[in-house]
């Protein structure tokens, strides 16, 4: 009964301190989502060479999209003639970090994190794209293809849209992993000695143990975070914590397959070893400049326990709140529709969200549901299929039979 009460508290207090932050960072995130547009990047990325991937790598830094919702982003700017490399800077830098998580890094674990994992992003996706620019880029000429929209009152679609994406999209995207990283981060904290990791486990042990366990594990960028702490706690160097926020979220089975199968087997491998490479390189760089300030505790103490008790326990609530409210919103009862369109590479709410947020928008869409089981869109309205098509393919999806109702 005394572990359990420990787990609790030890999970409890995680969830206290990065709650304030992470709400702070989800309203940003949402004004990048509003002002900071898809075809804003496309039109910025078809050109190659390095300043396409440089500006692919710093689009992706602040936009909080974990590595699930970025596969779909990446498939449409790909799709609208984005040079491949630029692609993979993209993929890596999105889900590596974001302005949510970083706001979160800051308040589990201080300012030294909170400056070092967006550069991680940052060399991240520059090392990867030139890399890859120059053994496979240098070859791909392409072109970007202009957009035309039919969306409907856009001052009332930003404010909205504002608002979806704030409260509804990313509390979706990031809310079971961010519980589920603070449940682990609260039993590793509770449940394993910290003499065991401290005897066992120190460098260089501790950087292969957190690849081989965030290489194929599903952790968004703002859930890694709790188990990071956790590890720390236990005697894990900073570094090992770090190369765990830059490697975790950028490699798992589902981003690794989708670099294999849209990128090609070469890419795939680049891919792999520099997010490998710079992320152990950061680790010891950390390390280093850690020991050389004297391993100020400081440093590496999240800002979130400078803030009022009661800030942290409202902050705590209202995200608890958000979070369970879309775990519980009821799914759209299925429409009596014009027509039904198959898109197989739907796999999760971030999909359903992002295709009914986009389609209810054009013009003449009455209403639009789709199931994720069933791997489906429907629609209802008066509007030319082809513009739908068009707008699931815009959006990243690839639609694969349609069958009249």
């Amino acid at each position: 009964m005394e572990l359990i009460i420990k787990f609790l508290k030890e999970s409890i207090s995680l969830w206290l301190e990065v709650s304030p932050y992470l709400l702070l960072g989800m309203m940003i995130a949402g004004l990048l989502h509003v002002f900071l547009g898809k075809d804003l990047i496309s039109r910025q990325l078809g050109r190659g060479g390095i300043s396409s991937i440089i500006k692919a790598t710093i689009f992706g830094v602040p936009l909080p999209v974990c590595s699930c919702g970025v596969i779909p982003l990446a498939s449409s700017i790909r799709k609208d003639g984005a040079h491949k490399s630029s692609v993979l800077s993209f993929l890596v830098s999105t889900p590596t970090t974001g302005v949510d998580s970083i706001a979160a890094t800051y308040s589990l674990m201080g300012p030294l994190f909170a400056i070092f994992r967006p550069l991680g992003a940052l060399i991240s996706g520059i090392t990867l794209g030139i890399i890859d620019y120059f053994f496979e880029g240098r070859k791909e000429k392409t072109k970007i293809i202009p957009k035309h929209f039919h969306h409907k009152d856009v001052h009332t679609f930003k404010i909205r849209e504002f608002f979806r994406y704030a409260f509804l999209e990313i509390p979706q995207d990031i809310g079971k992993w961010l519980l589920l990283g603070t449940i682990i981060g609260g039993a590793i904290a509770t449940f394993i000695p910290k003499e065991t990791f401290a005897q066992y486990f120190s460098f260089p042990f501790d950087f292969a143990i957190v690849l081989l366990v965030g290489i194929p594990l599903y952790v968004c960028a703002t859930g890694s975070i709790p188990i990071a702490v956790s590890l720390l706690y236990k005697g894990f160097s900073p570094g090992a914590a770090l190369v765990f926020l830059i490697a975790g979220p950028a490699t798992n089975a589902i981003t690794l397959s989708f670099v294999r199968a849209k990128l090609g087997r070469k890419s795939f491998y680049i891919y792999l070893l520099s997010i490998i490479i710079v992320a152990v390189v950061l680790g010891l760089v950390f390390n280093y400049v850690w020991t050389l300030l004297g391993k100020d505790p400081k440093l590496t103490t999240g800002g979130g326990q400078m803030l009022p008790f009661y800030i942290k326990v409202i902050s705590a609530l209202v995200l608890f709140l958000i979070i369970l409210g879309t775990a519980l919103k009821k799914e759209k009862v299925s429409i009596k529709a014009d027509y039904e369109i198959s898109v197989g590479d739907i796999h999760c709410h971030h999909c359903k969200i992002t295709l009914e947020g986009k389609l209810a928008a054009l013009d003449g869409v009455e209403d639009v549901s789709v199931d994720v089981d069933k791997k489906t869109v429907k629609i209802k309205g008066d509007i030319d299929k082809k513009i739908v098509l068009d707008e699931i393919k815009n959006s990243g999806y690839t639609p694969e039979i349609d069958q009249p109702l």
